[in-house]
């Protein structure tokens, strides 16, 4: 099995998302775990799929 690309970090008030290729952080912030949008990421990264769950989670912070 090969590495995850982009895998789900704690950090100080929830989680961000850290691109181990990059080696940066991706996204927004997020105060709940984004395991649909990391599913996502490392798998298709269908663009209009990623849109939606950054909305979704976007969404949820509010």
């Amino acid at each position: 099995m090969s590495r995850r690309r982009y895998v789900a970090r704690g950090v100080p008030g929830g989680y961000r998302i850290w691109d181990s290729k990059g080696r940066r952080w991706w996204g927004d912030h997020c105060e709940l775990c984004p395991d649909d949008l990391l599913t996502e990421l490392n798998g298709a990264a269908d663009p209009s799929r990623v849109t939606a769950l950054l909305k979704r989670y976007r969404a949820l912070k509010r």
